[in-house]
């Protein structure tokens, strides 16, 4: 009870202290300035340090704030750029597939421009052998848009293959660079014959073989353009299908063989022309007459077969030490 009431007592005390001050600092302000400048200045000397210490707080808060919100406006000004950024990434992307894709087909346009004699359709590779090369591949037109097989296909400028087997809305494709490819074909200039073969370790070096080629009267060069024959089997004349860019002369003496530079990439086949017309190959008599006459004279037991004589070039077919298939026209 009595130490309740002695704080009850310097609670007073204070009170009344403070009173005191309040009224004394009242009259001192009452006074003449030349009076209170002493202690003007004591105050101040005294609270001007603990001003300034909270002024300084108090601005560091308020910069750490606005930093805070400057953070959070840059970070969602930075997630709206990346998404532009994203955005026109993607959209350049798609335009440069597109252009590359009207490129490829403006020279498609150019190419059925150029052999507008045929009747044809476009397709688009779907799949393809394993490896690096479009030596067999599958288009996404079939029987059902007038495809068959033997029909010739195109693109890239020139000679791509033939339909080997089709489905109601696909086509199996095999090209020029297959080994067992072999294409009659001749000098544009001269007319001279020779034999197009596929050779997949040659087409790594840009290269296909030249063989068989008849050039009586040495006028075949190098840069010499080479088409499709008109005594193939199988391929139309006059298709392109590459430029000669080394001759040599055979053992024989006869003959001379070399390679040519395809006009087609055969690494990057996508879009393809396949000609809606079949070649109608029709045997000279003469040579049936002397197939047969050389089948009855070898073996009377099998008169009415075929020589080994290559029925497409009117030559010896390619043995297997050479491409390992037979010459397909």
């Amino acid at each position: 009870m009595k130490k309740k009431m002695n704080e009850q007592l310097k609670n007073k005390y204070i009170l009344a202290t403070l009173s005191a001050l309040c009224v004394l600092l009242i009259v001192v302000s009452f006074l003449d300035s030349s009076v209170i400048a002493p202690v003007k200045q004591v105050s101040g000397f005294l609270i001007t340090p603990v001003q300034k210490g909270i002024n300084g707080f108090g601005s560091w808060l308020s910069g750490l704030t606005d930093n805070f919100e400057d953070a959070q406006t840059l970070r969602a000004e930075n997630e709206e750029l990346q998404a532009k950024v994203d955005s026109l990434t993607e959209e350049n992307s798609q335009l440069v597939q597109d252009r590359e894709e009207l490129r490829r087909l403006r020279t498609l346009y150019e190419l059925d421009e150029q052999y507008d004699e045929y009747e044809k359709v476009g397709a688009r590779v779907i799949a393809k052998e394993p490896g690096n090369w479009f030596q067999l591949f599958t288009i996404d037109k079939g029987s059902q848009d007038g495809i068959e097989p033997d029909m010739n296909v195109i693109s890239g400028g020139g000679l791509v293959g033939i339909v080997t087997e089709t489905g109601p809305n696909w086509s199996t494709v095999r090209a020029i660079i297959d080994d067992n490819s072999n294409v009659s074909a001749m000098i544009s200039t001269t007319s001279d014959q020779c034999i197009i073969a596929g050779d997949l370790r040659l087409i790594d070096e840009g290269s296909l073989n030249l063989i068989q080629l008849t050039d009586v009267d040495n006028k075949v060069h190098v840069g010499d353009k080479v088409v499709t024959s008109y005594i193939s089997e199988k391929f139309l004349p006059g298709i392109l299908v590459g430029y000669i860019n080394e001759l040599n002369n055979d053992a024989n003496n006869l003959t001379k063989s070399g390679y040519i530079t395809p006009v087609v990439d055969f690494r990057h086949v996508q879009e393809v022309l396949v000609i809606l017309e079949k070649k109608v190959y029709v045997p000279s008599d003469s040579k049936s007459v002397q197939s047969q006459t050389d089948s009855t004279s070898a073996n009377p037991a099998d008169a009415g077969t075929t020589s080994g004589a290559d029925e497409d070039t009117g030559i010896e077919p390619l043995n297997d030490e050479n491409t390992g298939a037979e010459p397909e026209g």
